[in-house]
C-alpha cells in the first residue's frame, strides 16, 4: 500500500476521532482568545460582582448570579456588575464570584458569608434556629437537587437549542458545553434517569417547596431572608427564562411559586426591565 493510500485509510477509519480533536482545538483557541482581555481596575470599597452578561428575560441566565445580586440588593451593599466571567472565572472555575478591595471570593454562598462579615449585615437575625435549619434544608434541595433537573432539561435534553436562540453560542462550543454538562449530571446522579423520571423528581421538589411556602409571603415568613435569594435565583430561570420548555411547563403547575417569583421581583428588582435584554432586542441599561 502506498503512503497516500495509507493516509487515506487512516483518515477514513478515524474520522470521528479527528473531528473531535479539531473541535476541541478550535474551542481551546477560542477560549484562550477570550482570556487575553486585560483586567480592569475597580473602585475601592465596592463589591465587584463578576458574572456573565444580562439575560433575555431575567437578569442573568445563571441562577447563582441572580441569587447573589438579589442578596446584594437585599442587604443594600454597594456593588458593581462586571460582565466578564467568561474570560475571567474565579479560582474555582465559577462564573459567579466577587472581589472586594483585591480580595477574591469564589462561589455565591461563600461570597454571601464574606459580605456579611465585611459589612456587618445579617438579614436572618430575626429568625429562630429552627427556621434557619428549615431554610437551609430547602436551599440545599433546590441548589443541589432541583438545579440539576433544570440543567438537564435546559442544556442536555433540549440541547440548549431554546436558550441558544438568544445566546448565539457557536455550534462547536455548544456541543462541548452540552456533552460536558451531560457528564456532570450523570456523575451527580440525576442524569442517570430518563427525562420522564427527572420531570417527576423536579415536580416533587417544587411541590415540596410550595407546600413549605404555604400562605407565607416569603419562604420563612412575611419578610424575605437570605435563603429567598437562592430559591428565587433558580425559580427565576424556570419562570421567566425557559423559553416554553419543560422547566416552564413544570413551574406553572405551582401557582404559589409563580406568585412568589413575582413578589421577589417586585421587592428587589424594580428596575427589572432595565436589567434584561427583552429577548435580545436591546442592550440592558443596568
Amino acid at each position: 500500500m502506498s503512503s497516500i493510500e495509507t493516509i487515506r485509510s487512516f483518515l477514513e477509519t478515524h474520522v470521528k476521532e479527528i473531528g473531535a480533536v479539531v473541535l476541541a482545538t478550535a474551542a481551546l483557541l477560542f477560549v484562550r482568545k477570550l482570556r487575553q482581555a486585560p483586567r480592569q481596575v475597580f473602585p475601592r470599597n465596592v463589591v465587584i460582582h463578576h458574572q456573565v452578561g444580562r439575560g433575555p428575560f431575567a437578569p442573568s441566565i445563571m441562577p447563582f448570579a441572580v441569587k447573589l445580586e438579589t442578596y446584594l440588593r437585599m442587604v443594600k451593599v454597594p456593588y458593581k456588575n462586571v460582565h466578564d466571567s467568561y474570560q475571567h472565572r474565579s479560582s474555582k472555575g465559577k462564573l459567579t464570584w466577587i472581589e472586594y478591595n483585591g480580595t477574591q471570593v469564589a462561589d455565591s454562598e461563600f461570597s454571601i458569608k464574606f459580605i456579611n462579615q465585611t459589612f456587618g449585615v445579617d438579614p436572618d437575625k430575626h429568625l429562630t434556629e429552627e427556621q434557619k435549619a428549615m431554610g437551609y434544608a430547602m436551599q440545599v434541595m433546590v441548589e443541589e437537587h432541583t438545579y440539576w433537573a433544570v440543567t438537564l432539561f435546559r442544556w442536555v435534553y433540549e440541547r440548549a437549542e431554546k436558550i441558544n436562540k438568544y445566546l448565539g453560542v457557536p455550534a462547536i462550543l455548544r456541543y462541548f458545553l452540552v456533552e460536558g454538562l451531560r457528564k456532570k449530571c450523570k456523575a451527580q446522579g440525576l442524569g442517570l434517569h430518563t427525562p420522564q423520571e427527572v420531570r417527576q423528581i423536579m415536580a416533587a421538589d417544587l411541590r415540596t417547596l410550595q407546600s413549605f411556602l404555604g400562605n407565607k409571603l416569603f419562604l420563612l415568613g412575611d419578610e424575605p431572608c437570605k435563603v429567598d435569594c437562592a430559591i428565587f435565583g433558580l425559580l427565576s430561570q424556570m419562570y421567566w427564562q425557559s423559553f416554553g420548555g419543560e422547566n416552564e411547563t413544570t413551574i406553572k403547575e405551582f401557582p404559589g411559586l409563580c406568585s412568589y417569583c413575582e413578589r421577589m421581583k417586585a421587592r428587589f428588582w424594580p428596575d427589572w426591565d432595565d436589567c434584561i435584554t427583552q429577548g435580545g432586542t436591546k442592550a440592558a441599561t443596568n
